[in-house]
């Protein structure tokens, strides 16, 4: 990941790469297979910077107001100045209890009918699988200070925990370059949304016509 003093951003993957830049407006996709560029608008609110964990939390619907945040305070990592965030999502609440049908009236009694063949037994069932206890999210964020991007993201839910870790290499202004198209990629225009056909307005009736004499 990189980040210019005027907001511009560009983020790395193996295939490609996107970059931002809220001065323009325009945000730039680079499929490095293809060796295509894609040029896109922004929204007016869209950042340079690296997004908000908080935007990224899932929260069922009632769960944002719940979500937990704590400052955890300034800290090193590497020789970085880093601070740090906690953002505690509930687990989800349990679902409304199934109301128990209401009995059928009694009909009248049926005449008794003669015993059938006893029913053949079936396979053992497995055993059902114990449920996992509903745990809370946990997000911790470090931030680098003067970069603004997250060094170090660990996530904690009930199905385990997930540490990303991004090195800072250098904290030197990034070269003007790496925010351009290389000069031997090929723009790609976005496809345009297909256009809404109108519908035909509906046609007149025909005037009665006048009675034989």
């Amino acid at each position: 990941m990189w980040r210019s003093s005027d907001g511009k951003f560009r983020l790395d993957t193996p295939t490609s790469s996107v970059i931002t830049d809220p001065a323009s407006q325009k945000a730039i996709l680079l499929d490095h297979i293809k060796k295509e560029a894609t040029i896109l608008p922004m929204p007016p609110a869209a950042s340079g910077s690296a997004p908000a964990i908080a935007d990224q939390m899932p929260a069922a619907a009632g769960q944002a107001s719940a979500m937990r945040v704590e400052d955890l305070g300034k800290s090193m990592i590497e020789g970085h100045e880093v601070e740090g965030k906690r953002f505690t999502l509930p687990p989800p609440l349990p679902g409304m209890p199934k109301v128990a049908p209401a009995p059928p009236m009694p009909g009248a009694p049926k005449a008794p009918t003669a015993p059938g063949a006893p029913a053949m037994l079936g396979a053992p069932q497995p055993p059902a699988m114990p449920k996992l206890p509903q745990v809370p999210s946990v997000t911790e964020v470090w931030t680098s200070t003067k970069l603004k991007i997250p060094v170090l993201t660990k996530v904690t839910t009930g199905a385990g925990a997930q540490t990303t870790y991004c090195k800072p290499t250098s904290i030197q202004e990034p070269h003007p370059s790496v925010f351009q198209i290389p000069p031997d990629y090929k723009i790609k225009l976005p496809t345009p949304p297909a256009a809404l056909e109108v519908p035909a307005a509906p046609k007149m009736p025909a005037a009665p016509k006048p009675p034989k004499l």
